[in-house]
């Protein structure tokens, strides 16, 4: 991915050296429940296999795990300053490079969703992105590095842990610059489906709705932020910065995180009912999809089988 040289996003908010002390949240912690939802049928397996899936590149798993509905929350969470003054204070080259290469990738996906919301009369809001070292609060709750990358709609921020991209690379089988940027585009994609207000309806509609109906439904809001992911990166391919093999790593990293193949490495057989992000092959599909044809329209997943 030819990324050095270009532009890099202002609306970088770098909290490693805080450790994500004395942040201002927005309401209610982030917590995983013990035990199952209404009607008692889950498992402490499936509970930790939810809090898993957040972390595959969802949005706030609080959302899903229902701890105090974050994505729910009014109001939005404290500013979070960057007190390195633009360096992450003992931080590595490599980190600093790893900073860059976030911050160019977020200007891209700034650059072409302006464009897209504009040719549709639209006006689009940048999100900020947190980096964020161990632990963080944000609008939607408290959040550990555990929780992997995560969006949150109630202060339109993306939260970033960089240790992730090392898991990626290591435990997951996905390496890459692109497999990376994959991940920061899918949970811009969540801040696309906020500010179009699909994120609003699809918290309203899973609102009463059993653990299977309400997996059932992430799994399309998952697959349509893969969608999102495959429109960036088609208008990121004709700028040519991205080179021979990346958009194949960006799909082995969507297939690496898939459901059915996290529960077959995970505990050897698949629980399709406890899906909420989508198989290895729907993941691939859809962000082939949106890559392929650069249309949102062509990103339909809320209804339709998938």
């Amino acid at each position: 991915m030819l990324w050095r040289g270009r532009r890099q996003s202002d609306n970088i908010e770098d909290d490693r050296s805080d450790g994500g002390g004395g942040i201002g949240g927005g309401g209610g912690q982030f917590r995983i429940p013990i035990g199952g939802r209404a009607g008692g049928g889950g498992s402490i397996f499936l509970v930790i296999l939810v809090v898993l899936a957040g972390w595959y590149f969802g949005f706030d798993p609080s959302t899903i795990l229902g701890g105090g509905d974050g994505g729910l929350l009014p109001g939005g969470g404290g500013q979070i300053s960057d007190n390195s003054g633009g360096q992450d204070s003992g931080a590595t080259p490599a980190n600093d490079e790893m900073k860059q290469f976030v911050a160019t990738v977020l200007a891209e996906t700034e650059d072409t969703w302006t464009g897209i919301f504009k040719s549709q009369g639209l006006t689009y809001e940048d999100p900020k992105l947190v980096l964020f070292s161990g632990q963080v609060r944000s609008a939607c709750g408290f959040a550990s590095a555990a929780a992997g990358p995560f969006y949150c709609p109630g202060d339109h921020k993306v939260y970033l842990d960089m240790t992730f991209f090392q898991q990626l690379d290591q435990q997951f089988g996905a390496s890459g610059e692109f497999a990376r940027a994959y991940v920061i585009a899918h949970e811009v994609g969540h801040h696309v489906q906020n500010l179009t207000g699909i994120m609003g309806k699809f918290n309203q509609m899973r609102q009463g709705m059993g653990e299977a109906d309400a997996n059932q439904l992430s799994v399309r809001i998952e697959l349509q932020a893969d969608c999102f992911a495959g429109v960036w990166a088609h208008y990121t391919g004709q700028k040519g910065i991205l080179e021979q093999g990346d958009f194949e790593s960006a799909l082995n990293a969507a297939k690496q995180i898939g459901d059915d193949t996290l529960q077959k490495k995970m505990q050897g057989y698949v629980v399709p009912e406890s899906f909420n992000h989508g198989t290895s092959q729907q993941r691939q599909t859809w962000l082939t999809r949106g890559y392929k044809s650069g249309k949102l329209s062509d990103c339909n997943t809320m209804s339709g089988a998938l």
